[in-house]
């Protein structure tokens, strides 16, 4: 029986696997990525607070009943402590229109005995062309 993989490693190794889960429409190995805690929240685009599993498992799953969503995260900012990690990322996606569009994500992840897990997923429409990085941005 082949082992669940937990991820232990770090946030990003659980934000990619979300990303992953997204893309591949796979709604169970989704939710495993969420804490255990009835507290997690999750905003969609234009969409209200969803608080608790259940609530965030049925909007997922309306989501993504027609498939995977082909969302690229890019553009991260990390903020970490020793049991929480809060990242922002520009999520590149696909418009119903066809046109590319970018979204405004931040994801909150806590660190527990099953490893890092997200407790907050909150997402904006963001207006205009999708930022670009520049390789010679300093912040201070």
């Amino acid at each position: 029986m082949p082992t669940k993989k937990t991820h232990n490693g770090s946030a990003a190794e659980t934000e990619a696997a979300f990303y992953d889960a997204l893309n591949r429409a796979d709604l169970n190995a989704l939710m495993a990525l969420w804490g255990d805690e009835d507290e997690i929240v999750c905003v969609h685009p234009g969409g209200p607070r969803l608080i608790g599993h259940a609530a965030i498992r049925a909007s997922w799953a309306a989501i993504l009943e027609h498939g995977g969503l082909n969302i690229h995260p890019s553009s991260l900012h990390e903020t970490h402590t020793l049991m929480s990690s809060v990242h922002t990322v520009v999520e590149g996606a696909t418009a119903a229109s066809g046109e590319p569009a970018h979204l405004i994500a931040t994801n909150v992840y806590a660190k527990t005995p099953k490893g890092w897990r997200l407790t907050l997923h909150h997402v904006s429409i963001a207006p205009g062309p999708a930022p670009v990085e520049s390789p010679n941005q300093i912040l201070h």
